[in-house]
């Protein structure tokens, strides 16, 4: 790794692990540090929501995360009279051909992680750890990273820097961005513990109406390790030593047959719920919780980081090539209304999780997400049925011309973006480097044989739907306004 890099990367969680994937699948030069020593080893964020997996999938790990981890397991709240009742705490939601994914996967942050690493080893790429922000100065044409390595201090010139170091972010605070919301009142502990007396087939949980007693017990999918979870005393010291949350487990449980064994990892804190006056100052971006910080109530906070630098990455990596710097300007536009929205949810769902409420809904899934009010969105008339530009491009299932089975994600993966004509003319849509040009119908490429993807798109003959890089339309028109089409993927693309 050199050390003029176009990109430099502060923090290696989820924020940081998925936009230097992203940034290594286009071939663009970075350094992705980490002050920590190691790995994080925790499992804050375990959900990985529906649409977080089709965007794994398109960065070619969902399988191995499938693999990893499982799915939830049922709510099972504890009575004091000693019995107990089951329930679901997600909505019952079988996958469709447009949604193949409708259920949230479990797998602790800290195998997901892993998982990242080993993708990014594969595209040639590492974490530096123990590398410490010291220093931020930018002018117009890049920003001076100052930063403690273990074999002593050094300076870095890059194009873009980009703060994925958490909620306390230097990267933040050097360049003096408010960061204005609330401390919810709530302290809670989390723990990942090896316990015996409890079944691993359900999420246990004690006290539910009980704010100072709460306790709950979730087995974490791909370990042997439960998470413990309790709200706690806003002041005053909390123990999360083995004998420290033994003790918790009892008096909260008043059950004896429950034993704490070890303790892999744990941490007290304050929630709050907060959002970055601005996502970017001149060459500096922040992503992730350095952006947002939230109630872990949801499954939102890992999803929305994520998904933060997902949609930086194609940008940044289309500017580094030559496209207007003004696509930058798009990231902080499209990105943080959804996590304005994303903080309202989890907020609202810590409220219902206080009065005992833990039901989670379709809201929680971030499938209808999307940037329909984005300069980079090309509006159209609205229409009963049809696929809206702004929204999330739909799966379908569909066959090459030759009759094999092939499936629409699948012709959408990778770093193009898609033009998809439906029963139109190929000779219409000029070839261009970066975009992919597919036709479906009785005389294209692919075929639509069952119906699904006009089930899913509501094109007529001769409409045609332009997808990006991360799997949003960017806009959608008849075959007369195809130039338009092409000359605004042009306006996107070096």
């Amino acid at each position: 790794m050199g050390n003029t890099p176009d990109v430099v990367i502060c923090g290696a969680g989820a924020a940081g692990l998925t936009l230097a994937i992203e940034l290594a699948r286009r071939g663009v030069s970075f350094r992705l540090l980490e002050r920590r020593d190691q790995p994080f080893h925790g499992s804050r964020g375990k959900g990985i929501q529906p649409r977080s997996q089709e965007m794994f999938e398109d960065m070619g790990i969902l399988n191995r995360l499938f693999a990893t981890g499982g799915p939830y397991p049922l709510s099972r709240t504890h009575h004091g009279d000693g019995s107990s009742t089951d329930s679901a705490v997600l909505e019952a939601a079988l996958a469709t051909h447009a949604e193949p994914y409708r259920q949230p996967l479990m797998v602790p942050q800290f195998l997901t992680e892993a998982v990242m690493r080993e993708r990014l080893a594969e595209l040639g790429h590492a974490v530096q750890f123990s590398h410490t922000l010291l220093g931020v100065d930018q002018d117009g044409e890049g920003v001076h990273v100052r930063i403690a390595t273990p074999s002593g201090e050094q300076t870095i010139r890059t194009r873009y820097l980009i703060g994925a170091d958490g909620g306390r972010s230097f990267v933040r605070q050097s360049l003096a961005i408010p960061f204005p919301g609330q401390t919810l009142g709530v302290r809670a502990v989390v723990a990942d513990i090896v316990l015996q007396g409890l079944s691993r087939d359900a999420w246990h949980n004690f006290n539910e109406h009980d704010m100072a007693r709460r306790i709950s017990l979730c087995p974490l999918m791909g370990t042997d390790l439960f998470q413990l979870q309790a709200p706690v005393p806003l002041e005053g010291e909390v123990d999360l030593s083995v004998d420290g949350l033994a003790a918790m487990v009892y008096e909260r449980t008043g059950r004896d047959d429950i034993t704490v064994e070890s303790v892999s990892w744990g941490s007290a804190y304050q929630m709050n719920a907060r959002l970055a006056d601005r996502y970017r100052v001149g060459r500096v971006f922040l992503v992730g919780d350095a952006a947002h910080t939230h109630p872990p109530t949801g499954g939102q906070g890992l999803n929305t980081s994520a998904q933060d630098a997902y949609n930086l990455g194609w940008k940044l990596a289309s500017v580094l090539e030559g496209a207007p710097e003004v696509l930058l300007d798009t990231y902080e536009e499209e990105r943080r209304p959804v996590a304005a929205a994303m903080l309202g949810l989890a907020t609202r769902l810590l409220e219902h999780a206080q009065r005992g409420d833990n039901r989670r809904g379709r809201e929680v899934q971030q499938l209808d997400l999307g940037y329909r009010a984005s300069s980079i969105t090309l509006p159209a008339e609205s229409r009963e049925g049809r696929i809206e530009p702004g929204d999330r491009a739909p799966d379908a299932p569909l066959q090459g011309a030759g009759g094999q089975p092939i499936r629409l994600f699948e012709v959408l993966r990778g770093i193009h973006w898609t033009l998809l004509g439906h029963a139109a003319d190929r000779i219409a849509a000029p070839p261009r480097a970066g975009l992919h040009v597919h036709l479906i119908g009785p005389k294209g490429d692919l075929r639509d044989g069952d119906g699904h993807f006009q089930r899913a798109y509501g094109l007529g003959p001769d409409e045609w739907v332009l997808v990006r890089p991360d799997g949003y339309v960017a806009a959608v028109a008849d075959g007369g306004r195809l130039a338009d089409l092409v000359s605004h993927h042009a306006a996107c693309s070096p």
